[in-house]
């Protein structure tokens, strides 16, 4: 079970750290532009900054809550800015962004399920804890 609970801290992670370093080009950029987002080339890379220390957070399990709300911070206006599904006309265009906007949804549900447990075992945060990465304690234990 403890092996599970890393396993999915890390696979959850990746899209974040590698989209993150994305956020620094100039398409990127552009695109935020073109989408209508005021200060694009100041928002759009401190939305890297977010995504890549969160991720990293996360992925260590060191300081995870403060990953995950660093998460959160990333994921509401980016999906509220660019994935308004209920605003889009063309039918296979509103789908593409109805499943964005769900997927970004359910990443943010597991951000939140990072800020009430934590990290679990095998990660910095559990060095030395009598309850690893704050989890409840029916979990701690489990293999």
């Amino acid at each position: 079970m403890k092996i599970t609970v890393l396993a999915g801290r890390l696979l959850f992670s990746l899209i974040f750290f590698f989209s993150g370093f994305n956020l620094f080009s100039a398409g990127a950029i552009g695109y935020a532009v073109s989408e209508g987002v005021p200060l694009a080339s100041l928002f759009v890379p401190i939305s890297g900054i977010l995504a890549i220390v969160g991720s990293v957070s996360i992925i260590l399990g060191y300081k995870t809550r403060i990953g995950a709300v660093l998460l959160a911070i990333f994921l509401v206006p980016v999906t509220l800015a660019f994935h308004h599904f209920w605003t889009v006309a063309d039918p296979g265009a509103r789908q593409n962004e109805m499943i964005q906007f769900m997927k970004n949804t359910s990443m943010l549900g597991g951000v939140l399920i990072l800020f009430v447990h934590g990290a679990g075992p095998y990660s910095l945060d559990a060095r030395g804890n009598a309850n690893p990465g704050g989890l409840q304690p029916e979990y701690a234990n489990k293999r």
